[in-house]
């Protein structure tokens, strides 16, 4: 991973992002969603912030067990991708709005195997779908997004089925809070966080929000 600051969507204003027209209507007390946007520490420090987010676990999917480890993935043949594994809780955020916080602030969707310097196709954008109903309500949210033309490219997300979803090294957790320091970190995960907080105050946990909106 390259140091780079990117923030997708620093010039596109919170209101050019439509709420998504179909949802999972999903009453069970907690799910999750596998997606793909880039570096996974600093999608992960994202979702974090998000209320009603119950935990997030950096991992690969896309490829086989036995190539599903860093060093391994990190070449950019393992057919992996860096992805984040999102536990939410549907009573206080829906899947939608998950989606569009991906699209909006964890990463630039419109980048083709890369995301800022850091290229490969082990840092695609891809949702790693785990049934039809999230893969529905995926395909008519990108559909959205391109008719109204918040982005000047075309997405390149891309819509894959979830075949397992193995879990990255324990040193790659919760990385950002554990080294906020790290010049990755303060230069790409840092600005995504205080965008999330800028723009989305109404998703954020209480210890996330500004004084006068906590």
């Amino acid at each position: 991973m390259t140091t780079s600051c990117n923030v997708p969507g620093l010039d596109v204003p919170r209101s050019r992002f439509p709420d998504p027209e179909q949802d999972l209507q999903d009453t069970s007390a907690e799910a999750n969603v596998v997606l793909g946007g880039g570096c996974f520490w600093c999608v992960e420090a994202v979702f974090l912030a998000m209320e009603g987010v119950t935990g997030v676990q950096s991992g690969y999917a896309g490829g086989r067990p036995e190539t599903a480890n860093y060093d391994a993935v990190c070449t950019g043949q393992s057919g992996h991708a860096e992805v984040v594994k999102v536990f939410y809780q549907p009573s206080k955020v829906s899947f939608g709005q998950l989606l569009k916080v991906f699209f909006s602030v964890a990463h630039d969707p419109t980048q083709l195997n890369r995301q800022g310097n850091d290229r490969g196709t082990q840092y695609r954008s891809a949702v790693f779908y785990e049934n039809p109903e999230q893969k529905r309500v995926v395909e008519a949210y990108i559909r959205q997004l391109e008719e109204a033309t918040v982005y000047p490219q075309p997405l390149a997300t891309t819509l894959e089925p979830l075949a397992e979803f193995f879990p990255a090294e324990a040193y790659h957790q919760n990385f950002a809070a554990q080294n906020p320091h790290q010049p990755y970190i303060m230069a790409v995960a840092a600005p995504k966080v205080e965008k999330l907080v800028a723009t989305y105050e109404d998703y954020l946990k209480p210890e996330y929000r500004n004084d006068d909106t906590a």
